[in-house]
């Protein structure tokens, strides 16, 4: 009477197959998207990164024209990749802030020698606290804030060449 619990084992392992096996078979989004969009910036206030260049505060967002918040540091690799493309968006008349994350001014400074410097203001943010609040979770990264202070887009990963035009169209949209 109890031959059928010879199976048991069996089916157990057979569902536990299906159930890993799916798990495999669906491609995982690992990506960290912020719950911020659409919503106004978190209050912050920074400290200077650079002699020379302002600190960054979320006061100085919202006073009707969009700008691009970019979380990078000197020891970010893809950070390095992307400086050509935030040139171009400098040149294109997009205007770009920057917070810098666990880093200090002279790597800063050295990383914008090197590489252009295409930011407004950069502010300091030693222990990611901004980053964290912003829903960041990796550099670079870069949000578009409108004219209102309201973040509505986030750029994960670093900025490519031909992501360029179609920001430049973000930036305008955001008005």
């Amino acid at each position: 009477m109890k031959r059928w619990l010879i199976w048991v084992p069996l089916a157990a392992f057979a569902i536990l197959f299906v159930v890993v096996a799916s798990g495999l078979m669906r491609p995982s989004d690992t990506t960290v998207h912020s719950t911020l969009v659409d919503k106004p910036l978190p209050d912050f206030r920074l400290d200077p990164m650079v002699p020379g260049k302002p600190g960054l505060a979320s006061g100085d967002f919202g006073k009707g024209r969009p700008r691009l918040l970019n979380v990078f540091a000197s020891w970010c690799i893809p950070c390095i990749a992307e400086a050509p493309q935030l040139m171009a968006l400098k040149a294109k008349g997009v205007e770009i802030d920057a917070i810098a994350i666990h880093d200090k001014g002279p790597a800063i400074a050295d990383f914008l020698r090197r590489n252009g410097d295409p930011y407004t203001a950069i502010g300091d943010d030693a222990r990611s606290r901004v980053q964290l609040s912003l829903g960041s979770s990796g550099v670079p990264e870069t949000f578009l804030i409108d004219g209102r202070g309201r973040i509505v887009r986030q750029y994960i990963g670093d900025i490519r060449a031909d992501q360029v035009d179609q920001i430049v169209r973000d930036v305008e949209a955001a008005r």
